[in-house]
């Protein structure tokens, strides 16, 4: 067996304490024995839910030898709360022990530099790999199968049960609902996103009349109890009168008969879509990637497609689907929608004149919005790291992580600033936004009724109805920027390494060319006078330009690795892949070279 690098783990550091261990507060020592994987998180992060769902069928399989810790280390203000953090636990069926970091120390102490990041720890405490982003489950798992192997021999290796203890459950209608759709006859339809399921409420929005799916995860076409969900989210009536279904963790488009109570599936495969698999075809042939809202714009079933940064359409008069903006790449960059870049959009409405398609882009904090020619604009919001409560011109207003958008009658549009729990209002006529109602808990969406705003509260789980104010509700001016530390770099030239190692028993694939990607860009561009751009070679001199003292590097790699057996003629072949956004500050103390893990550990040369 290969000699594995160890570095002696950090303790596990976290203000806000233990969730889902019973109140019992731990340290590494008590883990001593187990492999221990820690999975630095945050419930914003929509690539973070998806390593939650990768890590589900490891997490179960090596239960007695393996036990997953996640670690909550916060981007948002509103996610240091703890209670948000209880919540998000529930939310998404977090089955092992959370830690709450709400000042990030445990993050830093692991010199973690991207969300999501997976920290395996060895059953005598060492550290003995690193993956940033998606995809590196079944590196883990290998991983896994050898430490449990090479432990078992020396004798350090301890099985049994794990810390996790369940939560009590909670007896309500909903369970963290995310969005709703107001009927013919008044009613609503929720997606009751937790219990995995659909559930139609009388116009009261209390009274329940039916349920739509077994609340079982799973993905299963049929009547209302045989058919499953996988934390539904966004709702939009087709031309046929079918409602269309945002399946978000099943990646998938689904539609409901209302009048037979059938789900059937529009498109996806059920797998998620990754680097290279087609973005156009058959719609039943082509991976998604977490729709997370859907609306009818044009003559098109527009998805937001929270996964890959991206707005996707669906065609039903033939089937398909296909890119309609975005890059892939995660950021704030209007102009045609082919180069425009978006961040996790989550929520979607149509302007009351039919002329624009407004966007809850959630991770810039911005509201944007789409114009027939397809160019993208952006209303409010400037980038990654910018957030905040401020109402006022559009230009120097803020949000926080909104996931939701509703069309007024008027022209303007009703923002769902979800991590502000706050109903804000942006008049495209006065360029001015301003605060609706406050003290709204998490809300996701807004259907209107009769001139009032009935709100998706969904961590209060249920539905509110607000009559829409004549005047604005006054709120304390706040802003804050993530409380991430910049990296300190020194001027002049800057060497980026990706680092990334495959996994045992695999290689490099390059049978049809590169196996390797990297894209550098900076906000502003000025910050660099040399190096931005795309390449195969996951290492790169980055010229820093004079006079430019911060900015966020932008880094998108990503790596192809296959089983190496030449005996097989089909090997089995993973995508690894991370976006990083790394503020920094040029300083004449700073490092000149910049390592980012993608797998694997750093040995600077």
């Amino acid at each position: 067996m290969a000699t594995r690098a160890r570095v002696r783990a950090p303790e596990l550091i976290g203000k806000g304490g233990w969730l889902n261990t019973g109140d019992q507060q731990y340290t590494l020592a008590d883990l001593r024995g187990r492999i221990v994987i820690l999975d630095f998180w945050t419930f914003c992060c929509v690539n973070c839910l998806h390593v939650l769902d990768e890590l589900r069928e490891l997490e179960e399989k090596h239960r007695d030898t393996v036990v997953i810790i996640g670690v909550h280390s916060p981007k948002f203000v509103h996610e240091a709360e703890h209670q948000a953090v209880v919540d998000a636990v529930e939310r998404y069926e977090v089955h092992h022990p959370v830690l709450d970091d709400p000042e990030l120390a445990t993050w830093k102490q692991y010199a973690v530099r991207a969300w999501p990041t997976l920290v395996v720890i060895d059953p005598e405490g060492y550290v003995v790999a690193q993956h940033a982003g998606e995809g590196h489950a079944h590196a883990i798992e290998k991983l896994v199968e050898e430490l449990e192997a090479e432990h078992a021999a020396k004798g350090t290796l301890r099985r049994g049960d794990g810390p996790y203890v369940a939560p009590e459950p909670v007896a309500t209608h909903l369970r963290f609902p995310g969005k709703a759709l107001l009927l013919p006859d008044g009613g609503f339809l929720v997606s009751d996103t937790t219990r995995h399921r659909l559930v139609e409420l009388d116009a009261d929005g209390e009274t329940v009349r039916r349920h739509f799916g077994t609340g079982d995860r799973g993905l299963n076409d049929g009547g209302p109890d045989e058919a499953r969900f996988s934390e539904p989210q966004g709702l939009a009536v087709l031309p046929d009168g079918r409602v269309a279904v945002a399946d978000t963790v099943n990646h998938a488009l689904r539609a409901l008969d209302l009048t037979t109570g059938v789900t059937t599936t529009l498109a996806g495969t059920g797998r998620q879509w990754w680097q290279g698999a087609p973005t156009s075809g058959p719609a039943r042939e082509v991976d998604l990637s977490s729709p997370w809202d859907l609306a009818w714009f044009g003559d098109r079933l527009w998805i937001a497609m929270a996964g890959v940064h991206q707005l996707w359409t669906y065609d039903p008069r033939s089937a398909t689907v296909r890119v309609a903006a975005g890059t892939t790449n995660e950021g704030l960059v209007d102009g045609p929608a082919a180069e425009a870049w978006f961040a996790q959009p989550s929520g979607l409405a149509v302007s009351a004149d039919g002329e624009r398609l407004w966007v809850a882009d959630s991770e810039t904090s911005a509201l944007r919005w789409v114009d027939r020619d397809e160019h993208v604009h952006t209303a409010v919001g400037t980038g990654l790291f910018d957030f905040g409560h401020r109402d006022g011109a559009a230009d120097q207003a803020l949000l926080q992580h909104p996931i939701g958008v509703t069309a007024l009658p008027d022209g303007s549009v009703a923002i769902s600033d979800t991590y502000n729990h706050a109903l804000r209002r942006y008049d495209p006529d006065s360029g001015e936004v301003t605060t609706l109602a406050t003290d709204v808990r998490e809300p996701s969406d807004a259907v209107l009724v009769d001139g009032d705003l009935v709100v998706v509260e969904s961590a209060r789980h249920r539905l509110t109805r607000l009559r829409l104010p004549e005047e604005a509700v006054q709120v304390a001016d706040q802003a804050h920027r993530t409380q991430r530390a910049a990296t300190e770099i020194a001027p002049g030239t800057l060497r980026l390494d990706v680092v990334f190692q495959a996994p045992a028993g695999q290689k490099l694939d390059t049978r049809y060319g590169p196996s390797t990607r990297l894209l550098v860009s900076a906000t502003p561009p000025e910050l660099l006078a040399d190096g931005s751009g795309a390449g195969t070679d996951l290492g790169r001199d980055l010229v820093l330009a004079d006079g430019v003292t911060e900015g966020v590097l932008h880094v998108s790699a990503m790596a192809a690795s296959c089983d190496d057996d030449p005996a097989n003629e089909y090997p089995a072949c993973h995508v690894h892949q991370q976006d990083w956004g790394v503020p920094v500050r040029v300083t004449a103390e700073g490092e000149s070279r910049l390592a980012l893990v993608l797998a694997g550990m750093d040995s600077p040369s």
